[in-house]
């Protein structure tokens, strides 16, 4: 006999169970639903890219991470680390068939070779929303918006999301005379949660050579009190008023018009390290939970799809990172896990039976109950095992009595309770109402 090779998945990887993949699809379709109620379109796009589309815009970091490999004909492909750049690139190659502004949504796995931890996996999912074709305020807090309601309609009310703007910050740093090294200040600043602040201030007098300088920066993204408060005190740190800070402005009131403004705080320390970022941008917190990273995160990137057209198409989006937000969840004891999605099972109580229990079923399902016929007449524990494990509510018994008199018994099988022989429509009215 050939040796059995040994089941296992590749680090940083894992398989789904029933219990786990139903939260996700649930928790998927009602993001879904908030992004189409916005007026979002989905797309789809290959997994597969090759590696020059995927890394022109990237920085070292993150060419560290990505999947990268010659395939069979001595290609150079990458595996996609997210949706944003896949888009740009999709963008310009249909830009002649696509109308502008232009909203979609892409829900779909990305790789990233990062190191495992606690939320984090090398495959995960990404619910992405991107506007391409409008640099405008609106734009950027529809985005916001949204944010908030994708999360509020799956039950995640208790959040801050923090803000910034990429302009200003490289306004600032512009009068400090460090705008050379903007990207290389962005990633450090973009550490200072993991890190700390003394470890950033000493990247920064690097990059600086200045003490007196990365002092400055710390001081720039340390904020002040409150929302308008911090803008007022950065904008004069780059230098006063500009487009920049007047869109953050604007921003804030529309965000105070919908009511929602308390949600947000202007934080100058956001800065997200990718390099195509260009404007807004922002990283979602659980308030109960914030050790564990942002949930939900983007920004504005005007200049991203200028790589594959001479069109000037920018654009705004935002990613909830469905994964990690589940580990938060789960750890928080925020979610409910079930093991189906049927609302009754029909026992084989009797093998002759089998052709009456497809006929009820098929009956039920007309009337929008989700049902199966457990397949075999095993006994009653057996059956009785499998609708526990699949966390069914409803059991529904066709002995020789329910068969002759054209009836069933309903049982809840949580408290037990039981209506004996009632019509397949009766039984139908109180699995839908209860």
């Amino acid at each position: 006999m050939a040796e059995l090779i040994q089941p296992r998945v590749l680090k940083g990887f894992r398989d789904i169970l029933p219990q786990a993949e139903i939260v996700r699809t649930n928790l998927q379709e009602k993001i879904t639903k908030v992004y189409r109620s916005y007026g979002f379109v989905p797309i789809d796009t290959p997994v597969l890219e090759y590696s020059e589309i995927l890394l022109r815009k990237s920085n070292g970091e993150t060419e560290k991470q990505v999947f990268r490999f010659m395939d069979n004909g001595k290609r150079d492909v990458a595996l996609r680390f997210d949706l944003t750049v896949p888009f740009a690139r999709f963008t310009a190659e249909h830009e002649s068939e696509l109308y502008f502004p232009f909203k979609r949504y892409h829900i779909a796995k990305v790789w990233r070779g990062e190191k495992p931890q606690a939320g984090r996996y090398r495959e995960f999912v990404q619910c992405d929303i991107d506007t391409v074709g409008s640099d405008s305020a609106a734009s950027d807090f529809e985005i916001l918006s949204i944010m908030k309601a994708a999360l509020a309609e799956i039950g995640v009310t208790d959040i801050t999301i923090h803000v910034n703007h990429r302009g200003i910050f490289n306004r600032f740093l512009s009068k400090l005379g460090v705008s050379e090294k903007s990207e290389d200040i962005l990633r450090s600043v973009d550490k200072l949660a993991k890190v700390g602040q003394e470890e950033v201030k000493k990247e920064l007098i690097e990059y600086t050579s200045s003490q007196e300088k990365a002092e400055e920066i710390l001081k720039y993204i340390a904020g002040s009190k409150d929302f308008e408060s911090t803008l007022k005190m950065i904008t004069e740190m780059a230098g006063g008023e500009s487009e920049d800070s007047k869109r953050m402005r604007d921003i804030y009131e529309m965000m105070k018009a919908a009511g929602i403004e308390s949600s947000y705080v202007l934080d100058p320390s956001i800065t997200r390290g990718l390099d195509y970022y260009t404007g807004v941008v922002y990283e979602t917190f659980l308030n109960e939970l914030p050790s564990i990273g942002s949930v939900c995160s983007g920004g504005r990137y005007d200049n991203l799809a200028g790589l594959y057209t001479k069109t000037k198409l920018p654009g705004v989006g935002a990613s909830i990172g469905l994964d990690r937000l589940i580990a938060g969840l789960e750890q928080l004891g925020k979610l409910e896990s079930k093991g189906s999605y049927l609302d009754a099972e029909i026992f084989c109580m009797d093998a002759s039976l089998v052709v009456l229990y497809q006929r009820v079923a098929a009956e039920l399902r007309s009337k929008g109950v989700k049902v199966e016929v457990f397949p075999e007449a095993k006994s009653m524990k057996a059956q009785y095992a499998v609708t526990d494990a699949k966390g069914i509510k409803w059991g529904i018994l066709i002995g020789s009595n329910e068969a002759t008199k054209n009836a069933v018994t309903l049982k809840n099988l949580q408290t037990r309770e039981q209506f004996v022989e009632i019509s397949v429509e009766e039984a139908a009215k109180i699995i839908l109402k209860k």
